[in-house]
C-alpha cells in the first residue's frame, strides 16, 4: 500500500470520525439512552485517536510500519464501527464483533513496538 493511499485513508478515518462525532453529538442525543450514547462515544473516541495514529504512520517513511498501518485501521473498523452500529440497532451480534477490533487495534501498537525494536539503523521513522 502507497502512502499517498494510506494518507487518504488516515484523512478519510479523521474525517469520518469527526462527521460521526458531530452526528451523535446533535442527531442521535435524543434518540439513544445515554448508555448507548455512552456507547457511541467510546467509538468516536477510539477512532479519532487512531485515526492519529494512522497519519504519523501514513508520514512515516519506513514501509515495514505499512502492517501496523492494516492493523490500526482493521481495528478502527471492528472496533468502533461495531459500537455504533450496536448503540443504534441495540443487537448484540454488533458487541461480540467489538473484542476483536481492540484485538487488531492491539497487535497494530505490539506491530510498532516490533518495528522500532528490531531497527538496527535507527531509522524507524
Amino acid at each position: 500500500m502507497s502512502k499517498k493511499t494510506q494518507l487518504i485513508i488516515a484523512g478519510i478515518s479523521g474525517f469520518t470520525a469527526v462527521a460521526l462525532g458531530a452526528f451523535g453529538a446533535h442527531g442521535l442525543k435524543s434518540l439513544l439512552s445515554p448508555d448507548m450514547l455512552e456507547i457511541y462515544k467510546t467509538g468516536i473516541l477510539y477512532q479519532l485517536i487512531h485515526s492519529v495514529v494512522l497519519l504519523a504512520l501514513a508520514l512515516s517513511s519506513n514501509m515495514k510500519l505499512t502492517m501496523a498501518f492494516v492493523l490500526i485501521l482493521t481495528g478502527i473498523i471492528l472496533f468502533s464501527f461495531s459500537l455504533y452500529l450496536y448503540s443504534m440497532t441495540g443487537l448484540l451480534f454488533f458487541a461480540m464483533v467489538t473484542p476483536l477490533g481492540g484485538v487488531s487495534l492491539l497487535i497494530g501498537w505490539l506491530a510498532i513496538i516490533y518495528t522500532a525494536v528490531k531497527d538496527k539503523n535507527n531509522h524507524v521513522l
